[in-house]
């Protein structure tokens, strides 16, 4: 049995399509959103309505507390492990979020390597950018020159890997494994002007939702430097204001500047996925995209019979 895999800029509407597939077919959906997983994040990630989580259910949403860590090994296991357990009850399983490395974990697989080891990962998180990116360039120039040199995330791991087993992490390129389900990939994109309208009206909802709030309860945990929230859009550019760095205007400027800009590193990453059946949502609503979803998906089942 085949498995969605709904992937797309943010603000595309895919979670809203999500329901309206999920309720048509009997599905459940796991979240691929990288933040979603966290509670206290709710209006920051944009979560769905507890009417919708009620009347659909949803997983890997709200299950960590926001200084726990969560990567994309543990990701591609507990996805693994749902798809099985949603199957088992027949119902169809949508995987559905536009975090990269989630998707990667699924598509390409994940080349084996050490578990995450919590004591070097505190003292790299420690270490500025640029030291990781030139200690990198030294013992896997391979690996730094895939990397993006902002992408503290990779960076870490790169080097972590390299510090545990003394091996380049392109070492194990190649043998990544496959995911156990063949993915039926759709993914939503909306024009450009209709995208930056919809975060900037979507930046503007959360903060009249509260988003201000529940970043305060965030800050006033005291969160360490590498905690999630601390990286998520929407908490880092308000933290600053509440340490008084800028005033709210600046905040809500920069939360709308940093989201378009991830939604242009998403859209390029997921365009260069293979097999991604693309659809134009501009203007569309949820429902009539969910019936061609539907449809593709159908059909791309029935090929494989």
């Amino acid at each position: 049995m085949t498995v969605l895999l709904l992937v797309g800029p943010t603000a595309a509407g895919k979670s809203e399509v999500a329901v309206a597939v999920a309720e048509a077919v009997g599905g459940e959906i796991i979240s691929a959103d990288a933040r979603a997983i966290y509670r206290g994040l709710e209006i920051g990630t944009d979560r769905p309505p507890r009417e919708v989580l009620a009347r659909v259910p949803h997983h890997l949403v709200g299950t960590l507390d926001p200084w726990e860590h969560y990567d994309a090994a543990r990701f591609r296991a507990d996805c693994e492990r749902l798809v099985a357990e949603i199957q088992g009850r027949d119902h169809r399983a949508i995987i559905v979020g536009g975090s990269t490395l989630y998707v990667r974990a699924l598509t390409r697989g994940l080349s084996p390597g050490p578990a995450a080891d919590p004591e070097l990962r505190a003292e790299l998180a420690q270490r500025p950018t640029a030291e990781l990116r030139e200690e990198l360039a030294r013992v896997d120039p391979a690996s730094a020159a895939r990397i993006h040199p902002a992408d503290r995330v990779r960076l870490v791991r790169a080097v972590e890997v390299h510090r545990l087993t003394g091996r380049p992490l392109t070492a194990a390129w190649g043998s990544e494994k496959a995911f156990p389900w063949p993915l039926v990939p759709v993914g939503l994109t909306v024009e450009r002007s209709e995208l930056g309208r919809r975060i900037e009206a979507r930046v503007a909802r959360m903060l009249a939702e509260g988003l201000i709030e529940e970043a305060r309860r965030l800050w006033n945990l005291d969160l360490p430097s590498d905690a999630p929230a601390v990286r998520t859009i929407g908490y880092r550019e308000l933290f600053p204001y509440f340490a008084g760095e800028y005033d709210l205007d600046e905040a809500r400027r920069r939360i709308v500047r940093n989201t378009k800009a991830y939604a242009r590193r998403q859209l390029a990453f997921f365009r260069a996925e293979p097999r991604v059946h693309w659809l134009d949502v501009t203007g569309r609503p949820a429902p009539e995209v969910a019936t061609e979803v539907i449809a593709h998906w159908q059909a791309a089942e029935s090929g494989l019979e």
